[in-house]
């Protein structure tokens, strides 16, 4: 997938591209930490009758949904995305911050008796999550496009009704979008996950999640392959993305796998937010026409910076600080 690009020139007077669309939650999280490992609590066999409650050491409420948390990171890298999304009457606070922070709100339409969704994320000492959302107004919502050759979008998690309205509307409209269906990939059902894959330019997912894009396609198939499928759905989709979290990345394309590592971490502190912080690293190496290995690599720089920080739009860096980084962990310059 290569889209059409400016030439820059200093790095902090490079044009945006003012077209990147992200299709996402936007969510106040709270945060806690549990200073034990969920494992211990959790008695093999007994899931059926789990009834747990665990402490933590606090809480914290940040701004967060998967839309809102890659626009930021995207801001900060110096573009201007623009926001599809519905919030509700609480979202006066979050609105003031993302205008602080320069990213287009115009596409997010506000719900006056609802609340803004939520995500309620509890983090034990191993770095497992567990996570109640609620997704605030199920009130669809149809993303107003505008054309142009350097156009992208990403369909991120929010509620599925809103997830499959836009893939169609993109692919109605020849847009390339990537298609990352995340947490709610299990609430899709085969046919819908099919769908959205197959008219994507690229699929995103953390190792579980394909696992789990992988059974539900193959419920639907009488194919029984020997690699769950893999090979299938890299024929559904151009570029399919693998990400392991500490253990780097998978990239397949044209017959290729690449294997891209982890850039070094000063602390890991918090992982929440990562795969959105990559996402949006990966958005910017696409629409600045790198090699997708390029593309991973620095989408792993800007994850670092989130997993360093509490909270999901808590790191800030400069382009300057992404290019020393860069070169520190792949030995290139962007």
């Amino acid at each position: 997938m290569r889209l059409p690009r400016p030439e820059y020139g200093a790095r902090n007077d490079k044009k945006c591209m003012n077209n990147i669309i992200i299709c996402g939650a936007l969510a106040y999280d709270r945060i806690m930490d549990f200073p034990g490992k969920f494992s211990e609590h959790i008695l093999a066999g007994q899931t059926h009758i789990l009834n747990l409650s665990f402490t933590v050491n606090g809480v914290k409420e940040s701004f967060g949904g998967t839309g809102g948390n890659i626009a930021y990171s995207l801001a900060m890298l110096g573009e201007r995305p623009k926001i599809v999304a519905v919030a509700g009457k609480d979202f006066g606070k979050y609105r003031v911050w993302l205008k602080k922070n320069k990213i287009d709100i115009s596409g997010v339409k506000i719900v006056k008796d609802e609340l803004t969704a939520s995500a309620h994320i509890i983090t034990d000492k191993d770095d497992n999550q567990i996570t109640a959302f609620y997704p605030g107004s199920l009130t669809p919502l149809t993303p107003l496009l505008k054309g142009g050759e350097n156009a992208l979008a990403i369909v991120a998690p929010d509620t599925v009704a809103r997830m499959r309205e836009y893939a169609k509307i993109f692919r109605q409209n020849h847009l390339p979008y990537i298609f990352d269906p995340g947490q709610q990939t299990a609430y899709f059902s085969a046919r819908e996950l099919a769908l959205g894959i197959k008219g994507a330019a690229m699929l995103i997912g953390n190792d579980y999640e394909i696992r789990l894009i992988l059974n539900k396609l193959a419920s639907e198939s009488s194919a029984r392959d020997s690699d769950g499928g893999l090979a299938r759905l890299r024929k559904m989709v151009e570029i399919l993305v693998i990400t392991k979290g500490g253990q780097g990345a998978e990239i397949y394309n044209q017959n290729k796998k690449i294997i891209v590592p982890a850039a070094k971490k000063k602390a890991i502190v918090d992982p929440t937010g990562a795969g959105d912080a990559f996402r949006a690293g990966f958005i910017e190496g696409l629409v600045m026409n790198l090699e997708l290995e390029q593309c991973a690599w620095l989408a792993m720089v800007v994850s670092a910076y989130a997993v360093e920080n509490q909270g999901t739009q808590a790191h800030r860096f400069s382009w300057q600080e992404v290019e020393k980084r860069y070169w520190e962990n792949y030995g290139e310059k962007i």
